[in-house]
């Protein structure tokens, strides 16, 4: 799976999906995380800051990595009269 993220929200849906596949209550990746229910409800939301510590952090436990890349760039459409 890639995935282009543009929003926080949309960030969250990915991580709680992520979550619900692999079978883990909020409560027990909020633990392993060091973080409350709350906090990580808030996440999965798209409501709460996360620092890229803590991003990282959350990744690792389900499994997934972070990628940076230069966006791709717009083909230049050459059209002809």
């Amino acid at each position: 799976m890639r995935l282009i993220i543009t929003s926080s929200s949309q960030l969250g849906e990915i991580l709680r999906g992520r979550r619900k596949a692999r079978r883990v209550s909020q409560e027990q990746l909020a633990q392993k995380l060091g973080v409350s229910q709350s906090r990580l409800s808030a996440i999965e939301a798209g409501t709460a800051a996360l620092t890229l510590d803590r991003l990282l952090a959350l990744a690792n436990l389900l499994d997934l990595q972070l990628v940076v890349q230069d966006k791709a760039q717009k083909s230049e459409r050459k059209t002809e009269w």
